[in-house]
């Protein structure tokens, strides 16, 4: 049976997260009994505290036990802390040697959403692919230079460090635990019980590029500003460059390093956020919404909005359109 620690760090946390996995993975148990196995999953909330009242003053949770009374443990959860950081590292540091040293121990480490920001801070991500809320992508990047994020990813999984991306995405990452440890059968009569789509691998639908504005690199804020205010027209990285009395591969460069996209990414997303808008409350057709947003080619267009969205504009429009929903 699988020792699992729910970690309960102090501040402002996710109830969901904490709620939500002690429920499912204590359920896992009573569908192994029903197909005749041993229960999977020993639960435990592990604190730092014998109470841990949250900042909203509105819940107070009670930890099974604290930190120092697990010698071993097989799987760390850690969820979603919502205080601002670095103070949520402040108010949880001891929580960090400890996640170390259970990992080096043999112990697997999950987090949650944001939680990846104290899963960072242990080092243990260094060099590894890592997923967290896509609204939190820039800060996050520029927080831990040296982690591998993959906003755009459900979640991610390397030599037992598992990240999942923003919200309910834990819920995806729970079947896939629950599917690595008692069995793929288990796993999708948890995912039917609980009505969680296993086949999500990605949060691109979900995302709202809002561009990433606080690097503090004035040239290449203005380059951004006039992509945004031009989108409708073409737009090519070499008249950026000569509009701003750069060359083209210092404006590259300079980009890249400032926003996390390739200037050629940013226009292709500045554009594909506009058509989404378009696609989400007009009734105008696919042609129309590509015209107006500056391509000119079907193909291109839709190859390029599946890429950043993860669906054609077809179902993109299926899936958000306000028209079609109140139809």
């Amino acid at each position: 049976m699988k020792h699992v620690s729910i970690l309960i760090p102090e501040g402002h946390t996710s109830l969901v997260n904490i709620a939500g996995t002690h429920q499912i993975l204590n359920q896992v148990n009573g569908i192994a009994a029903q197909f005749g196995r041993d229960p999977v999953f020993e639960v435990v909330l592990v604190g730092l505290a014998r109470e841990a009242r949250q900042d909203t003053g509105l819940f107070t949770v009670t930890p099974d036990c604290l930190i120092g009374d697990i010698t071993r443990t097989d799987l760390i959860i850690v969820p979603a802390i919502h205080t601002r950081w670095p103070d949520a590292l402040e108010r949880n540091l001891e929580l960090v040697p400890w996640i170390k040293d259970q990992y080096h121990n043999g112990a697997e480490v999950a987090s949650l959403c944001v939680g990846a920001y104290l899963l960072a801070a242990t080092g243990l991500l260094a060099g590894k692919a890592c997923s967290t809320h896509w609204a939190h992508a820039a800060d996050f990047r520029n927080t831990f230079p040296d982690v591998q994020l993959l906003d755009d990813r459900i979640m991610t999984a390397e030599d037992g460090i598992y990240t999942s991306g923003g919200a309910y995405a834990y819920l995806n990452l729970l079947v896939y635990l629950i599917e690595k440890n008692a069995g793929r059968d288990v796993a999708i009569v948890a995912s039917k019980l609980f009505m969680i789509d296993p086949d999500r691998d990605r949060q691109s639908p979900f995302m709202i590029f809002e561009g990433q504005k606080d690097h503090g690199d004035e040239r290449v804020r203005q380059a951004q500003e006039l992509i945004e205010e031009n989108y409708t027209k073409k737009i090519t990285v070499a008249s950026l460059a000569s509009e701003l009395a750069l060359s083209r591969r210092s404006l590259e460069r300079r980009f890249k390093k400032a926003t996390a996209n390739t200037v050629v990414e940013y226009i292709q997303r500045v554009k594909v956020e506009a058509a989404k808008s378009q696609l989400e409350t007009t009734p105008k057709n696919i042609n129309e919404v590509m015209y107006e947003v500056g391509y000119l080619d079907s193909k291109s267009f839709r190859t390029i909005f599946k890429k950043v969205t993860g669906l054609s504009p077809v179902m993109y429009r299926k899936k958000y359109s306000r028209e079609l929903a109140m139809a």
